[in-house]
C-alpha cells in the first residue's frame, strides 16, 4: 500500500502540500506550546463560550488536509472524523489515500473502515454518524476535527439535514420490490421515468445507476406524498439570509464576516472551517504524481479494483465502485479480461490518462463547490505547516471570536492573473514514473499473470 499521501517515498513534512525534491524533518517550534497546553485550551474555551468548538478542514484532493488534521489533533488533544465518502469502505485504502495504521494509532480516526464495499452510504447517514461522534468526542473532553473533501457531507454536517421522513419497513420493502426487476435488467432510464411520473423530476439529475439514491427518493415520495425537493434544506435558508444581507457588490468581500456574525449564531456548534488549496498548476502536478504512485507495486489501486471485481461488483454500480480511481481501474481490468489478459502499453497509458484527468476534474469541482461556501477561510497549502498550525491553534484558543487568516497564509479563491489562466489552459501531464513502454511492463506482467492464474483455477474447479 502507498502512504496516505504517497509521493514515491519522498515527503517534505514542513509543508502542507507535498513537495518532490528532498525529505526534510518535521519542525514545529512555534506550536510545541500548544501540545503542552492543549487540555487547558479546550477547557478554557469551553468554559467561556456558549458553544463548543468544532474544527473543519477541507480542500481539493491532494492538498494536504489529512496531514494538517493529523498534526492539529496532536496539538489540540483531538480526534479526527473522516468526511470522505470512500474512506468509509474497508479494503479501499490506496485509492482513498486512507490514513495509515501508524497514523490511526497516533490519533483516533472515526468513520474509516466502517462498511463493506457492497454497502451504500448516504449523506444522511454521515450526518447522523458524524454528529453523534462529535458529541462523543466533546463528552470525552477532546477536540473534534472533521477532515475530508466530500462537500455535501460537510454542508449537512455544519448546517443540518432536511427534515425528510424515514421510510417504514413496509415502504422500504415495497420500493425494493418495485425497482428490483428494473435493476436486474439494468433499465436505469425506465426507473428514472417511474419517479418522474410519480412527481420527482429531480430524479433525472441522479448519476446513472445510482440505485441507492433512486430508491431513497421513491421512499420519500411514498412516505410523504412529496418529492425530496419539497423539503427545506437548512443550508439554503442560511444562504438566503446571507445574500439578503449583502446590499451591493462592495459588500461581497465581507460576506464571510457577515455569516459568522449573524447566521452562525443559529448553528449548533462554533465551527472553525478552513479550506486548503494551492496554485492550481502545482495541485494538478501533485495529483498526476499521486495517481502514478497509486499504481506502483502489486498492492496498489489495481489490486483493490481486482478485489472489487472478485466480489461480483461492477464499475459504477454503487457508491464504492463509482469512486474516482476505482471506477477507471475496474473498467481497465474488465477490458483486459475481455481481451484474454492481453493489453498493450498504449491501453495502460490510456487508462492512466483517464484516471489523472478524472482526479484533476474532481479537484476542480471541489474548488468550485467550496468557493461558494462562505463559512470557510481559505489557506495556502504551500505555506509552512508550523505557521498554519500556529494560526489555527491561536484561533481555536481565542476568547474574542475567530481570527482572520493573515495575508501571508491566505489563499485567493479566484484565478485573475491572465498568465496563470493561460498556463492552466496549456497544462499537460508530465509523468514521473510511467513514461515509456518499459516503465509499465511490471503492471502488464501482473495483469497477465493474474488472469492466467484465474483461468487455471477456473479450469481446475470445473474439471
Amino acid at each position: 500500500m502507498i502512504s496516505t499521501v504517497g509521493t514515491g517515498g519522498v515527503r517534505i513534512s514542513s509543508y502542507l502540500r507535498l513537495s518532490y525534491t528532498a525529505e526534510t524533518p518535521l519542525l514545529l517550534p512555534n506550536v510545541l506550546f500548544f501540545r503542552r497546553c492543549s487540555r487547558r485550551f479546550f477547557t478554557s474555551c469551553s468554559a467561556s463560550s456558549t458553544k463548543q468548538k468544532v474544527i473543519v478542514i477541507s480542500g481539493p484532493t491532494g492538498a494536504g488536509k489529512s496531514k494538517l488534521a493529523l498534526e492539529l489533533a496532536k496539538q489540540l488533544n483531538g480526534e479526527i472524523i473522516s468526511a470522505d465518502s470512500v474512506q468509509v469502505y474497508r479494503g479501499l485504502d490506496v485509492g482513498s489515500a486512507k490514513p495509515s495504521i501508524r497514523e490511526r494509532e497516533e490519533v483516533v480516526h472515526h468513520l474509516v473502515d466502517i462498511l463493506h464495499p457492497s454497502e451504500d452510504y448516504s449523506v444522511g447517514q454521515f450526518f447522523e454518524d458524524a454528529r453523534q461522534t462529535t458529541r462523543d468526542i466533546l463528552d470525552r473532553g477532546r477536540v473534534p476535527i472533521v477532515a475530508g473533501g466530500t462537500g455535501l457531507y460537510l454542508r449537512w454536517f455544519i448546517y443540518g439535514k432536511p427534515d425528510v421522513p424515514k421510510a417504514s419497513r413496509e415502504i422500504t420493502s415495497e420500493v425494493y420490490s418495485e425497482l428490483a426487476n428494473l435493476q436486474n435488467d439494468y433499465d436505469w432510464d425506465a426507473a428514472v421515468q417511474l419517479l418522474v411520473k410519480a412527481g420527482d423530476a429531480g430524479a433525472q439529475s441522479l448519476a446513472a445507476n445510482d440505485w441507492y439514491r433512486l430508491r431513497r427518493r421513491l421512499e420519500i415520495i411514498k412516505s410523504s406524498g412529496s418529492p425530496p425537493s419539497a423539503f427545506e434544506v437548512p443550508y439554503n435558508s442560511f444562504r438566503e439570509q446571507l445574500d439578503s444581507g449583502v446590499a451591493d457588490a462592495a459588500d461581497v468581500k465581507n460576506s464571510a464576516d457577515k455569516l459568522q456574525q449573524s447566521n452562525k449564531k443559529d448553528l449548533e456548534y462554533d465551527f472553525l472551517c478552513y479550506f486548503l488549496s494551492t496554485n492550481r498548476l502545482d495541485l494538478y502536478r501533485s495529483i498526476d504524481f499521486r495517481c502514478e504512485d497509486m499504481l506502483l507495486g502489486t498492492d496498489g489501486i489495481l489490486s483493490e479494483a481486482r478485489w472489487l471485481l472478485d466480489l461480483g461488483l461492477l464499475p459504477n454500480s454503487n457508491s464504492a465502485t463509482r469512486a474516482i480511481g476505482y471506477r477507471q481501474a475496474m473498467e481497465y481490468l474488465l477490458r483486459c479480461r475481455e481481451y484474454g489478459s492481453w493489453n498493450s502499453a498504449g491501453d495502460f497509458y490510456e487508462f492512466l490518462s483517464e484516471f489523472q484527468k478524472a482526479s484533476r476534474n474532481f479537484a476542480k469541482r471541489q474548488m468550485t463547490w467550496f468557493r461558494n461556501e462562505q463559512i470557510y477561510e481559505w489557506i495556502d497549502a504551500s505555506k509552512p505547516l508550523e505557521k498554519v498550525l500556529s494560526f489555527i491553534c491561536d484561533s481555536y484558543s481565542s476568547q474574542e471570536g475567530h481570527l482572520q487568516v493573515p495575508e501571508s497564509l491566505r489563499m485567493k479563491k479566484d484565478i485573475r492573473n491572465p498568465r496563470q489562466v493561460a498556463e492552466l489552459k496549456a497544462y499537460r501531464t508530465r509523468n514521473r514514473h510511467f513514461i515509456g513502454r518499459e516503465d509499465c511492463s511490471d503492471v502488464l506482467d501482473w495483469i497477465k499473470t493474474m488472469y492466467c492464474e484465474a483461468t487455471v483455477s477456473s479450469l481446475l474447479t470445473n474439471s
